[in-house]
């Protein structure tokens, strides 16, 4: 007999439990040859519509790939239909038929042959249907499968919002299950129907309990043996348990299985995330197939949270450390083939850590199933999130997602916590009516206290948690810190609020306000754009360099106290946010990888720290491409710090072949003033332990500078940001733009004016975080001086290119600040009208330049002229105000002759 089989094509994914003279159950993929149309249409189309109208696509789908990215507000938020033939076999007749949708957001309508066969609500659970009863089973003839998809807005569905995009489509998988007339119950909440628990676990034994539902769809009552085999990863025999159940016609049947001593388990760690696996059969008298058989993966594991000592797995104190995930790709969307989502989940697990959060909403079934092979523990969550509607329907809604989630994620032995409401204060209606406000919370806590009691009776074995914003006191007034098992924190403080230091007053406040109540810090992070680089990096400017002290400090006050049972960072990956207007608008970038997956320099310090293997690695890895001020000149080369994280005891740094020094690792760090030359720098870094030499390379190209531009270096081109402290990278370019600076003689910078920064504004120093229209550079735009007067340029003589960059950073439109700001809902600016001349070097080349012409509102704008240098001038613009300042956001310099 084959237990399961697996073939792959580039068309389907089977799943078979087979027996030698027949099928039990086949469940294959129908990802291909799906059509696509965008927008509503009246009634329920069908095949009769003009082709046109659609467009082939092939599954994973969504519609929002394109305008979550664009400059305009908003994205679509509507009605797409898909459509497809289906073509099933006459052998099948006599059988149960299910289509069965990995994830749909967010309402799914399905029609099969013109009839309804189906509703849902909710994106991120999984559904199936029964359709055996609504196909045509003829050789050749098509069956046609229509679905009617609808993200809008829905105040009866979560989320209603939040930091993240809600893309539209048919984004996962989708199956048609076929199955003999008796089964297991497929159409409870698109579960397996069975569910396995390990009630009592330790190193010497253990007991597994095996329940599940049978169907029997047929006319007549059926004596079926049902069973379940425990085998070990060999595919050795552990145990068996079986029994009889009589199974009237047309109805349902309930059974228990029991094993109560597996002697000597072999226990589940994500150190040794050792699997069994446990198949449970169906079958009738005497018969030797099976009706139905399905597999699950079985884990012994027990555990258990604290108040003052943290997490405990399998009778060890254990730290969980690792991140949140969400869905999304570059420019995919959150359309992704299994394989992206377990690479993920790979990438976490070689970073050293042991935990995922699965947030804000069940994922892909890849993704736990992934953690349960790697050994990851991972909490689970439904999607409410800031905010609820008081209607019993979002209530209702709102509890079948939690049954959903559990049901479907029930057996999995990595699943430890289930959640729900995540920040759901952060945003509380009716700020300005204090009665109506009170009333509103009370609503949220009996819906806390709804899901609660359905969360325990459903499952008992596990955890649950609410994770909350950093509102401490708002919280426990309202009562959402007693009613979970667990308090998850999602804390920002020297990124949202203004201290590094507030954080671990936080921790202990809650240490000693809530002794009773484990602690887990289920969200912190600071934003970096890989672009960014900063020698003197500080809050909100970006940079990696700030993210990493950032991380630095949380995790070393986490590790410090025992009662912090978790350290989830957020985010694994960087990830579309539609209304984020940052450095990269519609980005959130908290991830210590990119949205590309590449690693980021937070990535390799937590490798540094969690990994038990020896680990060296030179940081700055997307930062291969710089430049920099020659140190003196009549120096070739430009010093600039360079960090190496290891968890070695020392390091050995050299370039070029050339031998710079070594250094001791100082909480996993070591950085080097690095002479780095004009043109390739080979680097290589070099460790030895226990006899064994460890080393890492990298090959940094560097663009050098002359400190005095008529010095021996040769001046071939400048990319300066105005009134910035950061360097700005472009690959794609490359062009390294470098930090501004008031006027040295001899080199570069500005005379006059002074950085922009807005009023209103309490997270920046300078600069604005404001999307900048017409370009994807938009940290070039969003730094400026204002007031300026000239910037000279002292070049030697030549015939040079210069591009002067421009943005109106002011607006009289009023500007919604976003919940995930946590300050005032809205800001004024007040406009002035700006008229001013620039002058290069006598001549007038902008004459003039206005926030009523050209000078759009936060928009780019950038103009190019060539210059003649001659003798000693240099370059100087001038710039003349005519009304209000005149400003400067970057220039470009390059020499041609």
């Amino acid at each position: 007999m084959i237990r399961i089989f697996w073939a792959f094509t580039l068309s389907t994914v089977l799943f078979a439990s087979m027996a030698a003279s027949g099928q039990s159950t086949i469940k294959k993929s129908i990802n291909t040859n799906w059509i696509f149309h965008k927008g509503n249409l009246e009634g329920v189309p069908s095949g009769s519509l003009e082709e046109g109208e659609w467009e082939q696509v092939s599954l994973p789908h969504s519609w929002n790939t394109a305008d979550v990215l664009d400059d305009e507000a908003g994205y679509y938020r509507g009605v797409g239909w898909y459509r497809k033939e289906l073509f099933v076999s006459p052998t099948d007749k006599d059988k149960k038929a299910f289509l069965f949708f990995e994830g749909v957001n967010q309402e799914a309508t399905v029609y099969v042959n013109g009839k309804l066969a189906g509703t849902h609500a909710g994106g991120y659970t999984r559904f199936c249907f029964p359709v055996d009863h609504l196909l045509t089973y003829e050789e050749g003839v098509a069956n046609e499968i229509l679905l009617k998809v609808d993200n809008s807005h829905n105040e009866d569905i979560p989320p209603l919002s939040a930091d993240f995009t809600f893309f539209g489509g048919l984004y996962r998988d989708v199956y048609l299950i076929t199955k003999n007339k008796v089964f297991f119950d497929l159409s409870d909440h698109a579960a397996t129907g069975i569910f396995v628990t390990t009630p009592a676990v330790t190193k010497e034994k253990a007991s597994v309990q095996v329940k599940a539902t049978v169907v029997n769809s047929a006319l007549l009552a059926k004596a079926l043996t049902v069973e379940s085999t425990i085998r070990d990863k060999k595919g050795r025999l552990i145990a068996r348990a079986k029994q009889k159940l009589h199974a009237k016609p047309q109805q349902k049947a309930t059974f228990t299985l029991t094993f109560k001593d597996i002697s000597s388990p072999q226990l589940w760690s994500p150190e040794d995330p050792y699997l069994y696996t446990i198949e449970t059969t169906i079958r009738e008298g005497a018969e030797t197939d099976p009706l139905d058989s399905v597999v699950h993966p079985l884990g012994f594991r027990w555990f258990s949270f604290d108040p003052g000592k943290g997490f405990f797995l399998n009778g060890v104190p254990y730290k969980l450390i690792g991140a949140s995930r969400h869905q999304d790709y570059d420019q995919m969307g959150n359309a992704l083939p299994d394989a992206m989502h377990v690479q993920d989940v790979t990438m976490l697990k070689e970073m050293g850590a042991n935990f995922l959060r699965v947030a804000h909403y069940p994922q892909d079934p890849a993704v736990l199933e992934a953690c349960d092979r790697l050994g990851l523990l991972a909490s689970v969550e439904i999607p409410v999130v800031n905010q609820i509607s008081e209607s019993r329907a979002f209530a209702e809604n709102s509890k079948w997602m939690m049954l959903e989630m559990i049901r479907q994620n029930y057996n999995h032995p990595s699943v430890i916590i289930w959640a729900y409401m995540n920040e759901v204060l952060l945003r509380p209606k009716y700020k300005d009516q204090p009665e109506r406000q009170a009333a509103y919370f009370k609503e949220v806590a009996a819906l806390a206290r709804e899901l609660e009691a359905l969360t325990r009776k459903e499952d008992p074995y596990r955890y649950t948690m609410i994770p909350n914003h950093g509102d401490f006191n708002r919280y426990n007034e309202v009562g959402l810190t007693e009613i979970p098992m667990l308090v998850g924190w999602n804390l920002y403080q020297g990124w949202y609020g203004a201290n590094l230091e507030g954080f671990a007053a936080f921790l202990d406040r809650h240490r000693k306000e809530l002794p009773h109540k484990p602690l887990l810090v289920t969200e912190y992070g600071a934003d970096a754009d890989p672009r960014l680089r900063s020698f003197a990096p500080e809050r909100f400017d970006m940079t990696v360099e700030y993210a990493t002290i950032y991380h630095a400090y949380y995790l070393e006050e986490m590790m410090k106290r025992p009662f912090v049972a978790a350290a989830m960072f957020w985010n694994l990956a960087d990830f579309n946010s539609e209304e984020r207007i940052d450095a990269v608008p519609h980005i959130n970038n908290k991830g210590i990888l990119g949205i590309d997956r590449k690693p980021k320099d937070t990535y390799f310090y937590y490798q540094a720290h969690l990994l038990g293997s020896p680990f060296l690695k030179i940081g700055s890895s997307q930062w291969t491409l710089r430049s920099g001020l020659a140190d003196a000149p009549d120096l070739q080369v430009s010093s600039q710090p360079l960090e190496v994280y290891t968890n070695l005891d020392s390091v050995s740094l050299s370039v070029n072949g050339r031998k710079i020094g070594g250094k001791k690792a100082v909480n996993r760090l070591a950085v080097f003033n690095v002479p780095f030359a004009d043109g390739v720098n080979q680097v290589e870094v070099a460790s030895m332990k226990d006899g064994v030499l460890y080393k890492d390379r990298t090959k940094i190209t560097f663009k050098l500078l002359p400190r005095n531009f008529r010095t021996t270096i040769a001046f071939r081109e400048i990319n300066i940001s105005a009134g910035d402290k950061r360097y700005f990278t472009d690959e794609k370019l490359q062009q390294v733009w470098l930090p501004d600076q008031p006027y040295e003689a001899g080199s570069y910078g500005w005379v006059g004016g002074r950085p922009f920064t807005l009023q209103h504004q309490y997270r920046q120093g300078y600069g604005t975080d404001k999307n900048i229209k017409g370009t994807n550079y938009d940290p070039i735009y969003q730094t400026q001086i204002t007031g300026i007067r000239q910037y000279k340029l002292d070049v030697p003589p030549g015939q040079y290119e210069l591009t002067l960059h421009f943005a109106e950073l002011l607006s009289d439109k009023e500007q919604q600040v976003l919940a995930y700001n946590l300050n005032s809902a809205t800001a004024k600016e007040t406009l002035h009208q700006r008229v001013f001349d620039v002058l290069i070097n006598g001549e007038y080349v902008l004459q003039p330049l206005s926030n009523q012409q050209e000078l759009i509102p936060e928009r780019a704008y950038s103009t190019k002229v060539m210059i003649t240098v001659e003798g000693e001038e240099g370059i100087e613009i001038r710039f003349q105000p005519r009304q209000g300042e005149a400003i400067l956001n970057g220039l470009q310099l390059r020499k041609l002759y």
